[in-house]
């Protein structure tokens, strides 16, 4: 008999896995009806839908494994670097799908969002004020128009899976839609910077560093104090907190 394992859960959803089966259970039926749609129209491989029964998403599990995780080591090699990037560029050059990004948002909002978020960690004492200030100081360069692109939306390491130097799959695409394909990037390389001159190399386009240091500070702005508040532990070596002090 298969064991039950919580891969997360939290108040918004749960992925639990089965064997070889990933059950996603998710009360927000848009989020869903999203990660489905965009599986189907990515150029990239992407796992195999099981079945759907609302709120539950059934899919198979993808050979290989995680090109790493945040807070511990990147497992691919290099060449499985150079294959996630040129992965993601074959992503980017897509059509862009028929919905709206759900976190797309205007450089306007995203100044207003990050000072709301920048003022909450300081008053509630979660991060001291100059860590904040100097990230703060950093994201100002994410902050800019850019040209929508097919973007998967939360492109985080442990969503890229390889055998040896191939990209066997990509999962999580509930967050799909137009995007920032910088925010791709800093996504996939958040924690593991060492790894980003191979991603690019695969990725074959040049691309604003700064903008990508201004997301690894933004991501990690926005996200530590929801991370706290639902039990998460940003503070850990190498995640959220670490990556900020390392803008320092």
């Amino acid at each position: 008999m298969d064991e039950v394992e919580v891969v997360v859960a939290h108040a918004e959803r749960a992925t639990l896995r089965v064997g070889d089966v990933f059950l996603k259970v998710d009360t927000d039926q848009a989020r869903i009806d999203i990660e489905v749609e965009a599986m189907s129209l990515a150029p990239v491989p992407t796992p195999e839908v099981l079945w759907r029964k609302p709120p539950v998403l059934a899919i198979a599990a993808l050979p290989g494994t995680a090109l790493g995780r945040l807070g511990g080591p990147a497992n691919g090699s290099s060449a499985a670097w150079v294959a996630a990037g040129a992965a993601v560029r074959r992503l980017h050059e897509a059509p862009l799908p028929p919905w709206p990004g759900r976190r797309r948002r205007s450089p306007e909002e995203l100044a207003v969002e990050l000072d709301h978020e920048c003022e909450l960690l300081v008053t509630k004492g979660i991060l001291p004020a100059d860590l904040v200030t100097r990230n703060r100081r950093v994201a100002e360069a994410a902050i800019r128009p850019w040209t929508p692109v097919f973007a998967h939306g939360d492109l985080q390491i442990e969503h890229v899976f390889t055998d040896g130097d191939e990209v066997t799959g990509v999962i999580d695409w509930s967050e799909a839609g137009p995007g920032d394909a910088l925010f791709d990037l800093a996504t996939l390389t958040v924690g593991h910077q060492e790894h980003l001159a191979d991603l690019l190399v695969g990725y074959g386009a040049d691309v604003d560093l700064d903008v990508i240091r201004a997301w690894w500070s933004v991501r990690g702005l926005l996200g530590v104090r929801w991370l706290v508040e639902h039990g998460f532990d940003a503070f850990a070596p190498g995640c959220e907190v670490d990556v900020l002090k390392s803008r320092m």
